[in-house]
């Protein structure tokens, strides 16, 4: 029996890959008619309501997500961490507690708005800062986006290097030709281009398919760690000395110290809620979006505990404090029992380091893109763009090697991210009442437009809330800038003044002076829009199929 092969249209191919080489019109999308924007405002089915299709996330689903998300390398260091500042572990107990609480309750709310409207962050931020004014927070989103891609490829490239090492010892000892002021080894480009290649297949697969892989990491990553934790404290015969350590602060020391760990709990994960509703808006139910308040914190305590257990352990097998759970995994190389256990390990860090990445920063990055460029960018393309730019435009290695003022500024962008959460959230729930006409968001001379597409409530509000803090961040990067105390206690609690600040006066200021022309009667949503209008018929169908097509011959 002969079999015939599916025949590849090479020219086609060719000459396909030549316009997009020489003409920019030739990285167009197809204009998908049936989109609620008008008709002279692009949009593409990536920017646009997710239809019922493609509204798969459970309550599972969600809580395989953030498994995924605290799961990782810097859950663990994160866990260590809070032992360096002089607090023990209990008292870390209760502040992991209800930083957890301070991110899953404002998820919640703002996740709910995702679920409800089935729109991405990009779109659902119009509602509250107009809709040009939406793209300061956008662009403020994305950069934090590519930074954090760059680091978490780092921390990739460390998994890569254990894994080969395992498997080849010799890899531990390649000469290194690259100039000391690029801040990277030889080696470390070599796995730092191989996770690189991995984690890129990944940025095909689209959201509302991901379920089965954050599952799968779900009950992969946890059973590795607490294998990691129990064969640490059995080696070592007990939790280690930092278990039995005392306080070393006190007072009013005590206190604020308190408060800035908390701030650095809640600070991480600020940004996911603002951006939640790009994720929310495939739940198959709003109500998925529940499961978060309650898991959020209790998988943040166990991540952190097996932090702060391995770290202490580890202490007295090794005889020195080793924070980072990969490094620990490099003192299993000397044998070949020890080399195979180093593998598994550093796959399943590598696997999570994986789905982070993907999740909390390529999509997130790629709606971004979307939005600024939605002409010719969709979700693919915008994945490979963010990935690309991430990975090497931003030059992690350096920056984790040399500038530690930078990482403190990145740290410090929850100075932002607190009052954007704070003003959706305000704006959502108490001023509009819930009540979003869904068309509006995608029509620059809609209703959201406020004043030349600025709601000024919202930037007073951003204003007053960034302002008082900004010394204390300064101060953050450049310890060397003096402030007076009360400024570096206000900064110690950025989040708490933010989200307290943006709510109350965003707030007072409708309660004063509303927009009127935003608050409507009910919600109108994208189905009863398009029902009046029109269903899809055959020329939309077609458009979006060829649009589907499109991102196919790119794969």
């Amino acid at each position: 029996m002969r079999l015939s092969m599916p025949q590849i249209d090479t020219k086609a191919i060719l000459a396909d890959a030549k316009a997009k080489a020489t003409s920019v019109k030739a990285w167009e999308l197809p204009k998908v008619e049936s989109s609620v924007a008008p008709p002279d405002v692009w949009s593409n089915i990536d920017q646009d309501p997710v239809p019922p299709e493609r509204r798969t996330w459970s309550g599972w689903s969600f809580l395989g997500y953030w498994f995924s998300d605290l799961a990782d390398v810097n859950g663990w260091l994160a866990g260590s961490s809070v032992l360096a500042v002089g607090l023990t572990w209990r008292e870390c107990i209760p502040l992991v507690l209800v930083g957890g609480l301070c991110n899953s309750i404002p998820l919640a709310f703002n996740g709910t708005m995702g679920a409800r409207l089935r729109v991405s962050f990009p779109v659902a931020v119009r509602a509250s800062f107009g809709y040009w004014f939406s793209y300061f927070c956008v662009v403020s989103r994305l950069i934090l986006c590519l930074f954090w891609f760059g680091v978490n490829c780092s921390n990739g490239g460390l998994c890569v290097t254990q894994m080969l090492t395992a498997i080849w010892p010799s890899y531990a000892n390649i000469p290194n030709h690259v100039p000391e002021s690029v801040g990277m080894t030889t080696q470390g480009f070599c796995s730092y281009f191989l996770f690189f290649v991995l984690i890129f297949p990944l940025l095909f697969i689209p959201v509302h398919k991901l379920g089965p892989l954050l599952f799968f990491k779900a009950v992969t990553v946890a059973p590795m760690a607490l294998t990691m934790v129990i064969y640490l404290t059995a080696k070592a015969g007990s939790a280690g000395p930092l278990f039995d350590a005392k306080s070393t602060l006190h007072g009013s020391e005590k206190v604020w110290t308190c408060f800035s760990v908390l701030m650095s709990i809640i600070g991480g994960y600020t940004t996911l809620t603002v951006n939640i509703s790009d994720f929310s808006r495939f739940a198959k139910t709003p109500s998925a979006v529940y499961t978060q308040i309650p898991s959020i914190p209790i998988l943040k305590l166990l991540t952190y505990m097996f932090g702060i257990i391995g770290t202490s352990a580890a202490q007295v097998v090794y005889g020195t404090q080793i924070w980072n759970p990969l490094e620990i995994v490099a003192q299993w190389q000397g044998s070949p029992g020890g080399r195979a256990a180093a593998f598994f390990c550093s796959l399943i860090w590598l696997f999570s380091v994986l789905t982070v990445n993907l999740t909390g920063n390529a999509i997130c990055a790629s709606h971004d893109f979307v939005t600024l460029f939605p002409k010719y960018l969709n979700i693919r393309r915008g994945s490979i763009l963010a990935a690309t730019l991430g990975a090497w435009a931003f030059a992690p290695w350096k920056i984790l090697a040399s500038a530690i003022t930078f990482l403190n500024f990145m740290a410090a962008y929850v100075i932002f991210l607190a009052p954007m959460a704070g003003i959706m959230i305000c704006d959502y729930w108490f001023v509009k009442r819930c009540k979003i006409d869904v068309p509006q968001l995608y029509d620059p001379r809609g209703i959201y437009r406020y004043w030349k597409g600025v709601n000024w409530r919202a930037a007073v509000v951003m204003v007053v809330a960034v302002a008082p803090v900004l010394p204390g961040m300064i101060h953050a990067i450049n310890n060397n800038i003096l402030i007076g105390t009360g400024l570096t206690h206000l900064y110690n609690i950025n989040w708490i003044y933010g989200t307290s600040v943006s709510v109350s006066l965003y707030w007072a200021f409708n309660a004063i002076k509303p927009d009127r022309a935003t608050l409507i009667p009910r919600v109108v949503e994208a189905e009863e829009y398009l029902t009046v209008h029109g269903e899809l018929g055959p020329t939309e169908v077609s458009s979006i199929q060829k649009e589907a097509e499109v991102g196919d011959k790119e794969v």
